[in-house]
């Protein structure tokens, strides 16, 4: 396909990005904190550290690592912690000894743990002491040899770490001790770090960064293999994109979405940090009041999230106070957003809500809207820099503008396989370096993209392909209907039927019956839901998606209770 995207790029954006195989995230990260150094660069519930400061500490965490850990350049480190100071300071201090980072989600599942941290042969991690009874009885089944264990309030000052340490133990009762084997605690680690300097490591482009998990929402979860160049080329590539909208050193971004998530760690960790401006982190998203309280603090001028999340703080009474008059960016990715939520973000912040795609094989981005666009247009934007797309058939051939079929991908950020999974690879990896997405989608003649569904929800009604984003766009602008998610459900004689699981809004009578008709009055026929069901919260994952995987095992469960 020709890169008819180009002619639409806005000025100053080139074709291509320029990239030095010397180039690694740890020069990124050392030239921004001595650009930068008096500069906050994380804040969280209230307590900054500067860019300076974060170097100090992070070459403490590298040090202690080299001498007391004695990991080598390759070794895997994982770490398992929500949006906390300490996290930053864990992720680089490992990033400059040299280290594989392995980023682990918190509120998983030991099981889940237990196959990551063997499959990545992790030798060690830091987790936070508020989730360690998942990882405690599976450690000595892994490779892992020594436990870092970090505490809320391990940057804060005297008072304030021992009042919230106090208020966790012995009121929430969510700290737990921990037994087996070695263990140490961070604050302990960044002392014994400072001992000695640590050793710089030779780094090139080629070097891994990460082994990031994907696929848990969607079947067994994969190690993709992200090297510094995938990581430093994405991260020019959403540069090139923003940098006329930004000032250097004079912008904050909220960072609610688990910096641990892809889509965190370069639209917020990666990118404030090149531009060297302050992330203000959220430690629990899902508490949308502790959330607002500190939007409505201090004036931002970016956001990322999710449309769960977007759609979660307009309905939130206070969210309205704050003040948006800074805002430049509202970013929206990881899932679609839904055209009723951007309309309303828009009208009541007055900034358009932008939204990109990116998967984690892709470190994350693929495309992106322009950032002077006046209204949320239902696209996922423009191929970047340096980045060719193709719509493809089943036959693997390239389809014309406004067909639908796969979306593939190729570029410098396109990771280089899966960790240990060479089938996986070769179903994802075509063997000219063509990532195939699983995402069905169009291009439009001027280069813009828009999704479709992920291939694998697409249901198939009588042979009609039914794509639950569709209905669930239509369904978004009923009034009563606060969140919905659309499944096929297997049928004996349409093969598969359409159901949609609705959260309702406060007080809201809606019944089936008025969804039923407002659909069929909406959709054709084989698209109506045929079963509705009301629910008091869909369940996400910790960024938010709706896990359709859970909603569809919910529904089978109860299929066969009723036989």
């Amino acid at each position: 396909m020709d890169k008819i995207w180009l002619s639409s790029y806005p000025e100053g954006i080139p074709a291509e990005i320029d990239y030095k195989i010397s180039e690694t995230l740890v020069t990124v990260f050392q030239d921004s904190c001595r650009k930068f150094a008096d500069r906050p660069a994380f804040t969280c519930q209230g307590v900054s550290i500067s860019f300076a400061e974060l170097w100090l500490k992070s070459a403490a965490f590298s040090s202690y690592c080299q001498h007391h850990l004695h990991l080598k350049k390759g070794d895997r480190f994982a770490i398992m912690s929500p949006n906390l100071l300490d996290y930053p300071i864990a992720l680089f201090g490992a990033l400059q000894a040299g280290l594989v980072v392995v980023n682990l989600n918190p509120l998983d599942k030991a099981a889940n743990l237990q196959k990551e941290l063997k499959d990545a042969g992790v030798k060690a991690i830091m987790v936070l002491d508020n989730f360690t009874s998942e990882l405690e009885p599976i450690i000595e089944q892994t490779d892992v040899e020594i436990v870092i264990l970090s505490s809320v309030g391990d940057l804060y000052g005297f008072w304030k770490r021992n009042l919230i340490q106090a208020y966790l133990k012995f009121v929430k009762r969510s700290i737990h001790t921990w037994h087996k084997g070695h263990a140490v605690h961070f604050r302990q680690a960044l002392k014994l770090g400072t001992k000695k300097p640590y050793r710089p490591v030779i780094l090139d482009g080629n070097d891994i960064a990460f082994l990031q998990f994907t696929g848990g929402t969607t079947g067994a979860p994969k190690g993709a293999i992200l090297s510094h160049k995938n990581m430093v080329c994405n991260l020019k590539q959403a540069y090139t994109w923003v940098r006329d909208l930004f000032t250097e050193g004079q912008e904050v971004a909220i960072t609610a979405l688990p910096l641990y998530h892809i889509f965190s760690l370069l639209a917020n960790c990666l990118l404030f940090i090149k531009l060297g401006s302050e992330n203000i982190l959220i430690p629990d998203p899902r508490h949308i009041q502790g959330m607002v309280k500190v939007l409505t603090k201090k004036p931002f001028t970016a956001i990322t999230g999710v449309n769960t999340l977007f759609n979660a703080l307009l309905h939130h009474p206070t969210f309205r106070a704050s003040d948006f008059s800074r805002l430049k960016l509202s970013l929206g990715g990881g899932m679609a957003v839904q055209k009723a939520v951007a309309d309303e973000w828009q009208k009541v912040t007055g900034c358009v809500l932008c939204q990109a795609y990116g998967l984690t094989e892709t470190s994350p981005a693929v495309s992106i809207n322009p950032t002077n666009i006046k209204a949320f247009n239902g696209s996922i934007g423009l191929p970047i820099s340096s980045t060719e797309v193709e719509i493809r058939d089943k036959n693997n051939q390239a389809l014309a503008i406004g067909e639908t079929g796969e979306l593939c991908v190729k570029g410098p950020q396109v990771m280089q396989s899966y960790w240990n999974n060479p089938s996986e690879t070769q179903k994802a990896l075509s063997p000219d370096g063509w990532l195939h997405t699983g995402d069905g989608a169009y291009m439009d003649q001027n280069g813009f993209i828009y999704i479709v569904d992920r291939l694998k929800d697409m249901i198939i009604v009588s042979g009609f392909n039914v794509y639950p984003a569709e209905v669930e766009q239509e369904l978004k602008n009923l009034k009563g209907v606060n969140e919905v998610a659309v499944i096929g459900i297997p049928d004996p004689v349409h093969g598969e039927t359409v159901k949609a699981c609705i959260v309702k809004e406060p007080a809201s009578t809606l019944t089936e019956a008025e969804v039923i008709a407002y659909c069929h009055d909406k959709l054709a026929a084989y698209k109506t839901p045929h079963l509705v069901e009301f629910y008091e919260s869909l369940p996400k994952s910790p960024v938010g998606k709706i896990l359709k995987r859970e909603l569809r095992k919910q529904a089978e469960h109860t299929s066969k209770g009723s036989l």
